[in-house]
């Protein structure tokens, strides 16, 4: 069953290529949604697919790539859009 994942890192991830390693994983997933950098120096993820496959993004995004920092994560599974044909990043 489909649901839905909103992640935001926080720490040192931007400027490190933490958004295409996101691609990069998502794609490996199988999962479809968008990753953004934000004004606040933070990652937002949004993703959508399998529970098993977003729990992999998950736990990725906890650590995320190797020149990346990550202090802390917020996340929240809701119900899935179906808006999203594929992982792009949008920002």
């Amino acid at each position: 069953m489909a649901e839905r994942l909103e992640i935001l890192v926080f720490g040192r991830v931007q400027g490190v290529g933490f958004r295409w390693h996101t691609l990069q994983q998502a794609q490996r997933c199988g999962v479809t949604g968008t990753v953004r950098n934000l004004p606040d120096g933070s990652v937002h993820i949004v993703a959508e697919g399998d529970r098993a496959a977003l729990d992999i993004l998950l736990n990725w995004a906890t650590a995320g790539p190797p020149h990346a920092r990550v202090d802390h994560t917020e996340i929240r599974w809701t119900k899935p859009q179906g808006e999203f044909a594929d992982f792009l990043i949008t920002g």
